[in-house]
């Protein structure tokens, strides 16, 4: 099913960091308390979310604060390198992103808005020079490059970069850029393919150096960096399935090698894996799946992946996003049909994870970042 019927049907690397922290006052004082944004939909689902909501953690246990106003669909969150900036996806036919100053954790603070130039902007990355702002436009079908200005303020485009049709027409699903920060890639679900591309920081335009076909019907969505490089492990959304692909950062070419599935044989049909992590030591990779709605956990092992079975159920109803806290022992899951934020406890020695251990009610969730 193409364009947003299918993203409509199926339910519609911002990494963790270090934690900015807040004291509480009254009989609480002296507990520190993470600020955690939450990003949804807006527009449309039962119930619609809120947008853009801020939260702050004690202990495991997430309280939801206050909405940030004029930030519907906000469905992918990224910071800055030096964590006072926010950027975001609004993710509607008419695509924009959102610059917003986080310096103050807990009050965000829009700067500004521009155009992506293509429909539905699923997800963005800042590049590593800070100078761009790279976004993946899902049903535009294309990519684009915002410059990014004195204070943290967006340019408009200065590419926007329309993939092929294959089979399908193209759905550009991710993009993002490679550990040595030299190469820019975009996941396609639609051309079932990967591009790389390398970007003129002169002139922020791309140019494709790149395309990996993957099998028709894959439907690519995703993919993690090992974080020495090397490997990069491509999320397949239709056939349930990760792609171990050697990248080769000197040329910026991938080769294809090894896919196993994110779920059992017996598992009921469909499946639509949503979301890719690779734990910061390298050693395990996690994959959700959307539909039995589990995690599925994998051991690195050089060229290859292990499943650790059995997958761990996330607590809610399709998990569309997820993210390890800053100490690397609990994951937080956005399970967008069920509008609920959970935890579950992660072993950082085995990389086991536990049963869930408690919800948040976030109205159709989709993306969870820790500041």
């Amino acid at each position: 099913m193409a364009g947003l019927d299918r993203r409509r049907f199926l339910g519609a690397v911002g990494a963790a960091g270090l934690g900015a922290v807040l004291t509480a006052k009254g009989a609480g004082a002296g507990l520190r308390q993470q600020v955690v944004y939450l990003g949804s939909y807006s527009t449309w689902g039962e119930p619609p979310g809120a947008g853009l909501q801020v939260a702050t953690r004690s202990g495991q246990a997430l309280r939801v604060g206050a909405t940030v106003a004029d930030m519907a669909d906000s469905s992918w969150l990224a910071l800055s390198a030096d964590r006072r900036r926010m950027y975001v996806t609004n993710e509607l036919e008419a695509g924009r992103v959102t610059a917003l100053d986080v310096s103050d954790a807990a009050r965000p603070r829009i700067l500004n808005s521009r155009s992506t130039g293509g429909a539905h902007p699923t997800h963005l990355t800042v590049h590593p020079s800070g100078k761009y702002l790279l976004s993946a436009n899902y049903t535009g079908g294309s990519v684009a490059v915002n410059p990014i200005l004195a204070g943290g303020k967006l340019g408009e485009p200065t590419d926007v970069v329309k993939h092929p049709k294959r089979e399908r027409d193209p759905h550009a699903h991710q993009v993002v850029v490679d550990p040595s920060g030299r190469w820019v890639l975009a996941v396609d679900l639609g051309a079932d393919a990967v591009f790389v591309y390398r970007l003129d920081q002169a002139t922020g335009k791309l140019a494709l150096n790149q395309r990996l076909d993957l099998p028709s019907g894959a439907g690519p969505r995703h993919l993690a960096f090992h974080p020495r490089g090397g490997f990069a492990y491509v999320l397949g959304e239709l056939r349930a399935e990760i792609t171990v692909a050697a990248f080769d950062a000197g040329r910026g070419r991938l080769t294809t090698g090894q896919v196993i599935p994110t779920v059992d044989p017996s598992a009921p049909a469909p499946q639509y894996p949503a979301e890719i992590v690779v734990s910061p030591d390298g050693r395990f990779v996690y994959a959700s799946n959307r539909g039995e709605d589990t995690i599925a956990t994998f051991t690195v092992n050089g060229a290859s992946l292990a499943r650790l079975t059995p997958n761990v159920p996330t607590g809610g109803v399709w998990p569309r996003h997820f993210t390890l806290d800053p100490s690397g022992r609990w994951i937080y899951v956005a399970n967008q049909r069920s509008g609920t934020v959970s935890w579950l406890p992660r072993d950082p020695a085995t990389g086991r994870l536990g049963k869930a251990a408690g919800t948040t009610p976030v109205g159709h969730v989709a993306f969870v970042l820790f500041r």
